[in-house]
């Protein structure tokens, strides 16, 4: 049985990619790496990722239409003997969901903080006026009479 969806609405032409959207981060663990948003003067904002122990060149960061995908991965090496061992090597996956109005800046790695800097576009109004013609069909027919 498929089920109901807000998007469904015919109302929502076009939004399927929203419902998937919704679908992929409810399934999100949002609890590592942990993160902060931080808004920087009227128009900018930082996502700071702690990543302990990861190296630039372990950590990728993608956009997918206004998804913005952030991925690690550390792998531990296997010649260590632990006698404890309190900090895992892991991988994630960290997602943020950007309105169209944002475009990330630059990204930079610095003492296990990954800062990624993002900026407010101002955009001018998007009202296009269309403008309504005559049926194909129609104008046809008048052109075979004259």
């Amino acid at each position: 049985m498929d089920r109901l969806s807000f998007f469904s609405s015919p109302l929502f032409l076009g939004f399927d990619h929203f419902e998937r959207l919704v679908d992929t981060l409810s399934k999100v663990d949002d609890s590592y790496p942990p993160y902060n948003i931080e808004q920087i003067k009227d128009d900018g904002f930082r996502i700071t990722l702690a990543l302990a122990g990861f190296n630039r060149e372990n950590i990728s960061i993608t956009m997918d239409n206004n998804q913005l995908i952030i991925k690690g991965k550390q792998e531990a090496d296997p010649n260590t003997v632990y006698l404890h061992r309190g900090i895992a090597s892991r991988q994630f996956i960290k997602s943020f969901v950007l309105s169209d109005s944002i475009e990330v800046q630059n990204a930079e790695f610095e003492n296990g903080l990954l800062h990624i800097n993002l900026k407010k576009i101002r955009n001018e109004s998007n009202i296009k006026r269309i403008e309504i013609s005559e049926p194909i069909h129609t104008a046809a027919i008048t052109m075979d009479k004259k």
